[in-house]
């Protein structure tokens, strides 16, 4: 007997507005992209009466997200430690991926990057030291609900709880995907416009959550007028991993919206090189034809891009497809996140693999969001060695040294 995955969500919101957190699936032009190699064979397979329009539908994509066991097991060879986890309903995090991204994953391999990525295993019930459910202290910075003001000039703006697809070392796995707030969309809203509005130090605000590009068109816009109408906002940023999770998403609807509300620029949850598909390369061009600036965040995993040879390829990936790599993250120390978390040493070396070995705009910002609500702290290798009389010694990517004249 097939078991079901417990869900603290809907598996199918069915509408949305302005009181419902949770997108909309009405019919609409999907993008336009060609089904390639992997994506093709999956849905001649897995959807044989579907043609490339509903595939290429970003809200028939979410419509049939694959969100039990019995779906997945249809597709994968479940191992038992994946099999447990999806039966175990105390699982942090709830169980989703869309098709399209289903189609990346090795039906066979367990160690298969993207799969470790999104199916859960039973090491993610397993609670260690230092770990917990809001390691950043993001709740503690929450001045309204939904809104976080950590740094003085910006804040971090939560619309949805809702994503496509669940990445199971999700920083916010205590919140997304669980539809607890029972308060409408647009009260929230409303209590952090304003917010924002009468805290004139803002200038930068972040939209996040779950994923802002789950939610409709018209939803984004309402939002993006709203904070445009605020004098002291001057920039808005996006955060989403849509253009490698749901490409199709990315219409030209959306882009055309988009540059109405500039300065707007874009942050892309980006993991492995195997995301890096002809559809996650037309999303990305949208956008940047669009004058959106693209930047890249990567968290550093055990066992998927912990070694120099992935991580360059992947950064070299991001800049073919005019995203620039912005930062790579430690992971944070989420409950169940021990499997993932590599050694800040381990980061270190990868960083030191990447700087003079390639493009410097395909080296990151290596850093660590500090627990307990710190901010984001810098990681690099030891350059400045001191000084020599008046002269200051520097360390470069091979180790060499060298001086540099330091007048006082």
């Amino acid at each position: 007997m097939s078991l079901t995955l417990p869900l603290d969500e809907p598996e199918e919101p069915l509408s949305y507005n302005l009181n419902v957190c949770s997108p909309s699936f009405s019919a609409a032009t999907p993008a336009r992209f060609t089904a390639i190699s992997r994506a093709k064979s999956f849905r001649s397979r897995y959807f044989p009466h579907i043609t490339i329009d509903e595939w290429n539908d970003w809200r028939w994509q979410l419509r049939n997200r694959i969100t039990t066991t019995e779906q997945l097991e249809k597709i994968i060879n479940l191992t038992d430690s994946e099999r447990q986890a999806l039966q175990r309903s105390s699982s942090t995090l709830p169980f989703a991926i869309t098709p399209y991204y289903a189609s990346l994953v090795s039906p066979n391999n367990p160690h298969d990057p993207v799969r470790r990525a999104v199916v859960p295993v039973v090491n993610e019930l397993v609670v260690s030291n230092g770990e917990a459910h809001d390691p950043l202290g993001e709740d503690s910075h929450t001045p309204v609900p939904g809104l976080v003001h950590r740094y003085p000039d910006r804040v971090l703006f939560l619309l949805t709880d809702y994503c496509s697809t669940y990445c199971r070392y999700c920083t916010r796995s205590r919140m997304v995907g669980r539809n607890q707030d029972t308060t409408s969309c647009k009260e929230r809203w409303e209590k952090a416009f304003a917010y924002i509005e009468k805290t004139t130090e803002i200038r930068d605000v972040l939209l996040s959550g779950g994923d802002p590009l789950t939610l409709p068109d018209e939803t984004l816009e309402y939002i993006l007028k709203r904070l445009r109408s605020i004098k002291h906002v001057e920039l808005i940023r996006i955060g989403t991993k849509t253009p490698a999770v749901l490409p199709q998403r990315i219409t030209s609807q959306l882009t055309r919206m988009l540059r109405r509300y500039h300065p707007v620029w874009i942050s892309i949850h980006a993991m492995h090189p195997a995301e890096q598909t002809r559809e996650m390369k037309k999303a990305c061009e949208r956008l940047a034809d669009a004058g959106i600036p693209l930047g890249s965040q990567t968290v550093l995993l055990a066992g998927i891009n912990d070694d120099v040879p992935t991580m360059k390829k992947l950064m070299q990936g991001l800049v073919r497809m005019r995203v620039k790599p912005y930062y790579l993250y430690q992971c944070d120390p989420i409950i169940g996140s021990a499997h993932f978390r590599t050694s800040v040493t381990k980061g270190l070396e990868i960083y030191q693999g990447l700087r003079g070995h390639t493009t410097g705009y395909a080296v990151p910002t290596y850093v660590i969001d500090a627990p307990g609500g710190g901010g984001k702290i810098p990681l690099l290798p030891e350059t400045f060695l001191g000084r020599d009389g008046s002269d200051i010694l520097l360390k470069n990517y091979e180790g060499n040294t060298y001086r540099y004249p330091d007048a006082l």
